[in-house]
């Protein structure tokens, strides 16, 4: 019978990320994309789809082993012939994480890498923590909080280091609940003392951004400028474009122009386009525009990238926008989906509001966020005139940039919206 080794695809800059799930069994039959294990690095879950039709024959990982891209995960019994779908979605354009598979010619073949010695790779770690038992994600909050993980009693399967352990550590440690790097926990209350309660777990994305977050807050200096927009003239146009996207299964939003507002800015204005050096003494300006947008889903908060968003005009950024919208929100994330960003933007427009601080996506050095547009009279020298107005607001880390900066950044983009034609040039 055919047989094929399913391997993990191109997981971007991820190694030895843990299988946090398997979704099938032996003898299970699965389509083309049915996801068949889960894995989770210290940004994102991700499936590793099957890449076309058949049978489960065998699975090669268990949960808590270590894969990376080339990985054997499961053997797939496909008899009857390659799957059309994988014809179809070959396209360098799949939707999912795809997997790359290798025909099994019946010989016999050596143990997959996930699988060989399994004890030793998964307490593989780093140096500074010696040969402990815990996730890439545990470690990495041990490190921010200052914590030796070699001092902790795992009580995870196999002594693995939890982060309930974590936790309860800091909790009964000398400092009587005083985390080492100086920031006091919470303490912990009896809210069924007061009223009855429910214990809702968060989901897995909120789980993996939040940590990420809490470390963009405390490392970046946050101040946050705001201005507003005159989008009265961009509005009407936009409308036009939008009617006729409609009819070709896609939409025109403000989203797009507010990515071409803030490359036309960045490119005035480079120091915004930068990270700070890891030696904290210079910066590093990047000479492309990949700006993540804020995508609201079920699960959470994601940051899909649009790379090369200055080769682009309005109708093909409408168009990625409705394509990687809808993937987020489907759960379809692929590591390179949430990589390389030099800018972020987060729009609440669609909900409302008037302001707010969006946290800045280190190491990023600045993120803009759009609230609901409303008319307002603006006095033009002669009368007052209802405009639609705009409000932005732009959070910077003030390390990489100050006051000045910022304001003349944000009237850069408040002026390329108030004229549509530095847009489409």
């Amino acid at each position: 019978m055919p047989l094929v080794d399913v391997r993990v695809p191109n997981i971007g800059d991820f190694e030895n990320v843990p299988v946090v799930e398997i979704q099938v069994k032996p003898g299970d039959e699965v389509k083309s994309d049915d996801p068949l294990i889960t894995l989770e690095s210290d940004k994102a879950a991700m499936d590793v789809p099957a890449p076309q039709s058949g049978k489960i024959a065998e699975i090669l990982v268990k949960i808590g082993d270590k894969v990376s891209e080339g990985s054997a995960i499961i053997r797939l019994d496909v008899a009857g012939g390659e799957d059309k779908e994988e014809t179809k979605s070959g396209n360098g354009k799949s939707q999912a994480v795809r997997a790359e598979t290798s025909t099994d010619t019946g010989k016999a073949s050596p143990p997959p890498a996930a699988r060989s010695e399994p004890e030793k790779e998964d307490l593989t770690a780093p140096k500074n923590f010696g040969s402990v038992h815990a996730s890439p994600s545990v470690r990495r909050i041990a490190r921010e909080l200052d914590i030796d993980l070699t001092k902790i009693t795992g009580t995870g399967d196999k002594g693995r280091i939890t982060r309930d352990d974590v936790k309860n550590h800091i909790a009964h440690s000398e400092t009587g609940g005083a985390v080492t790097s100086g920031i006091p926990e919470i303490p912990a209350q009896d809210f069924a003392k007061y009223g009855p309660i429910e214990t809702k777990p968060m989901s897995r994305l909120k789980r993996l951004t939040g940590p990420n977050l809490h470390r963009a807050w405390l490392n970046v200096p946050h101040v946050t400028n705001a201005d507003e927009a005159d989008i009265t003239d961009l509005e009407e146009y936009r409308k036009s474009l939008d009617a006729s996207a409609k009819a070709k299964g896609y939409r025109v939003t403000l989203v797009a122009f507010l990515l071409k507002s803030a490359v036309s800015a960045l490119k005035e204005y480079p120091d915004v386009n930068a990270s700070i050096a890891p030696t904290k003494d210079a910066l590093i300006l990047k000479r492309y525009y990949n700006i993540g947008v804020a995508v609201d889903t079920p699960d959470g908060l994601v940051v899909p990238v649009i790379r090369d968003v200055d080769r682009k005009g309005i109708l093909e950024l409408s168009q990625e926008l409705t394509s990687v919208s809808a993937r987020m929100r489907e759960g379809k994330i692929t590591p390179t989906d949430i990589q390389g960003s030099t800018f972020s933007i987060s729009s609440l427009g669609g909900i409302g509001g008037t302001t707010f601080t969006p946290i800045v996506n280190a190491p990023e050095v600045a993120i803009l966020g759009a609230t609901r547009a409303k008319m307002q009279p603006v006095w033009d020298g002669a009368a007052f005139r209802p405009r639609l107005m705009l409000p932005l607001c732009l959070s910077y880390d003030h390390r990489a940039v100050d006051g000045a900066l910022a304001a003349r950044f944000l009237r850069k983009i408040c002026d390329a919206l108030a004229d549509v034609r530095q847009l489409v040039l």
